[in-house]
């Protein structure tokens, strides 16, 4: 049975952030909302918790997972960001949407998709998202909650920690319960070729993109 923190949306309770960073730190999954839906997050560096994470979302290691970053620094140590790169981004962070980019070398070889060596990344306008990445210094791992539903097709979007907890609470180690989330995932833009490609469109306008 997973933990449960209600935390404010606006002003995050501190206790409450270290806690589920220590949580995080010992391979928890986290129920986690954004300024999107709500997402499954796990430590960067976790083997076994990625591991855990696709397995919940019903996932292969050909389906990008994301980073959620602080800023658009983060995601140049994380990503390589050439000059037009970075003036998309910086017109479009912090916001509901993720960017895939070409991984740099301090990405486990396992988090970036096995053919293509990309990874998604995004900055999420989100304080309880906001502070979390704050307390532990480092990006975080993580997927849309869309839960697969039980003939394999389609699939179960959650956007409150009440539905979430009636689905999964034995299957993660802690759910933050900060209001209800948008209905809508991120958009997804692709920028690691010479024109951007709209991948997914969401919550985010694609015309920040040029789209």
């Amino acid at each position: 049975m997973s933990q449960f923190f209600a935390i404010h949306p606006d002003n995050p309770q501190a206790r409450l952030i270290k806690q589920a960073a220590q949580i995080i730190h010992g391979g928890g999954i986290v129920a986690l909302p954004t300024d999107s839906c709500y997402a499954l997050v796990c430590h960067l560096d976790d083997k076994g918790a990625v591991e855990k994470l696709r397995r919940i979302r019903g996932i292969d290691e050909k389906h990008h997972l994301t980073l959620l970053c602080r800023d658009l620094s983060e995601i140049a140590v994380y990503a390589r960001v050439d000059n037009r790169q970075f003036r998309l981004l910086k017109a479009a962070t912090p916001g509901p949407y993720t960017v895939i980019l070409e991984a740099t070398r301090i990405v486990p070889r396992r988090l970036s998709h096995p053919s293509r060596k990309t990874i998604g990344l995004r900055v999420p306008e989100n304080a309880i998202a906001q502070a979390l990445l704050a307390e532990l210094g480092q990006p975080l791992l993580g997927t849309t909650l869309i839960l697969p539903d039980l003939d394999g097709e389609g699939g179960e979007l959650l956007t409150d920690a009440d539905s979430i907890r009636a689905r999964i609470d034995k299957q993660v180690d802690l759910i933050v319960d900060g209001g209800a989330c948008s209905l809508e995932p991120t958009t997804v833009i692709d920028l690691t070729g010479d024109d951007v490609v709209l991948v997914r469109q969401g919550r985010g306008d694609a015309a920040v993109f040029g789209l």
